[in-house]
């Protein structure tokens, strides 16, 4: 274990524990410009990673009362289905392709976090989101495509999830963080039963990382009570708009 790794993996679950998401974004990086793990293994672990330091997180939020069960259960529940499935086809699609993918859902879904932190005061606080609280048919639709393409592009699907959680199913954006934690968790860990047989895991770096990971969501979900509801949203959309400029820049200049 290198000062470099550690730290990387500290920020990985400090991201996911804060933000409710992020974590594969830094995640798969580091284990392809970092460790040089090859682009499919470096996929399939980072849903080891980011599935176990979630759960992690998932309990932390629990004690704190900002998780609703019921919307993760069943959104977390469909989205296992589309996750394995995705894993399965990866195989059949191109790296390239599926950078793409990332970049444009990741875009997106920045886009319309940033959009929803700056809504008027008229429009409903998270106080009164809570109250209303609901899992439709098109959010169920949703959590099987989430499922689907995040273990395809290899992300636990916070990034998604959480603005899908907020925007559709109308909670708090910090009970969107909590709840999305066990989503993420639940996802991940179909994800990696889809690629099982598939690619080759370095159980050894996927261990050390994942428990320095979990150190950093414990500490994110620490932060959350003391972070205001639209910086969370607006830190989220710009981590996503940096990381994936990033990413950009870094193909285009290889």
């Amino acid at each position: 274990m290198s000062t470099l790794g550690a730290a990387l993996a500290l920020a990985v679950g400090l991201v996911l524990g804060l933000l409710g998401g992020g974590g594969s974004i830094l995640a798969v990086p580091i284990f392809l410009y970092v460790f040089h793990v090859p682009p499919k293994p470096a996929i399939a672990m980072s849903l080891v990673v980011v599935g176990m330091s979630a759960l992690i997180g998932f309990l932390t939020h629990w004690r704190q009362g900002t998780v609703n069960l019921r919307v993760a259960l069943v959104f977390g529940g469909l989205a296992m289905i589309g996750a394995f499935a995705g894993a399965r086809a990866a195989r059949f699609v191109p790296a390239e392709a599926q950078l793409a993918l990332f970049l444009a859902f990741a875009l997106a879904a920045a886009v319309l976090m940033l959009r929803d932190s700056v809504r008027s005061s008229g429009d409903a606080s998270d106080e009164t989101r809570g109250q209303r609280a609901h899992f439709s048919p098109m959010l169920g639709a949703q959590a099987v495509g989430v499922g689907a393409l995040t273990s395809l592009i290899g992300a636990g699907g916070g990034f998604l999830i959480v603005p899908a959680l907020v925007l559709m199913a109308k909670l708090p954006v910090k009970v969107a963080v909590g709840s999305s934690l066990l989503i993420i968790a639940l996802n991940a860990s179909s994800g990696v039963a889809g690629y099982a047989g598939q690619v080759a895991f370095d159980w050894r770096l996927v261990g050390w990382f994942s428990a320095v990971a979990a150190v950093g969501a414990i500490l994110g979900t620490r932060l959350v009570r003391y972070v205001p509801a639209t910086r969370v949203k607006q830190a989220f959309a710009i981590l996503i708009l940096v990381l994936g400029a990033s990413v950009v820049i870094r193909r285009l200049t290889q």
